[in-house]
This record gives structure tokens, sequence and C-alpha cells, in this order.
């Protein structure tokens, strides 16, 4: 299970209750440094204003791919840790609307982490330390430290501690 808040909503599906859940003057500012940090091919330049900006917490000598896309409402619950590679046109989410309810959860990477172009990661996950996720996955639940994921549903390729 993943860890998030559950928020319940009435009346329509909970994305008609987008601003009561977050400014859109935030959501405007996190869209403008999202949008500049996909293309900016300087590596500490996006790091340094997804840190600055966005309240992202993220390691030393991380590497976003372009077209890399964080969390626009809740960037802040997404931490990243050192030397990690983060995938050409990967999505973190810390937030999903769906129609009676929305949920906001943490997004925790560790170190030396590798995540494949085209991945989701959903919110309230932890990728741990040394995990590899495989391209065009969706990480909808943890993944231990040292594992090979991958796929839709999500499944171990290569359990922690099998080398060869």
């Amino acid at each position: 299970m993943r860890r998030t808040d559950r928020y319940p909503v009435t009346s329509a599906n909970s994305l008609w209750h987008i601003y009561k859940t977050v400014s859109f003057w935030k959501v405007m500012k996190n869209f403008v440094i999202i949008q500049a940090g996909r293309y900016t091919p300087f590596l500490p330049l996006k790091n340094w204003m997804y840190r600055t900006f966005l309240r992202m917490k993220v390691g030393e000598k991380t590497a976003f791919a372009l077209m890399v896309m964080p969390d626009i409402m809740f960037p802040e619950k997404i931490t990243i840790g050192d030397n990690s590679v983060i995938g050409y046109n990967t999505t973190i989410l810390a937030h999903e609307y769906l129609i009676r309810e929305y949920r906001i959860g943490e997004v925790k990477i560790g170190d030396n982490v590798l995540i494949g172009a085209n991945t989701t990661i959903l919110p309230g996950v932890t990728i741990g330390h040394e995990a590899v996720v495989a391209a065009g996955s969706v990480v909808h639940k943890d993944v231990a430290p040292g594992t090979l994921v991958g796929g839709n549903p999500l499944q171990v390729i290569r359990p922690s501690g099998d080398l060869d």
C-alpha cells in the first residue's frame, strides 16, 4: 500500500477542487520553473532551480534527463538522493486526483538509483538505494534497495543481492 493522505470530496470530481487544494499562483510558478527545467541541458542549473524554487530535496550529482516532469503541485514532497539518474520523460507524482477523493504522498528516491526513460512514479512510494527501475515502468509500490524492477504492473526482475 502506498503511503498517501486521502481527502474525500463531494459534488464534483476532485480535480474541480484543485485550487482549494493548492494555490493557483503556486501552480503557475511551479509550471514555469518545471518547463524551464525540462528543457535545460545544464544539470547543476536544473538541480539548483528545483532546490531553490520548488523546494525539492535533490542530492549531489543527481541528474535529471531532458523532459523529466516533477509534480507540479507538490514538488516539495519529492526527495531524491545523491548520484541518481532520472531518465528521459519520467513523471514523478506526489498527488493524484480521483473521482471521489484526492491523495497526496511523499516520493523518496535513494542514492545511486537509476530510473529508466518514460517511467511514471506514483505518490507515496520509496525507491531504495541502488535500485534500478526499467524504462517504461509504473512504480506503484515500494522498491527494495538494490533491486531491479520493471513493467506495468511493476515486478521484481532481479532481487537485491543477485548481482549476476
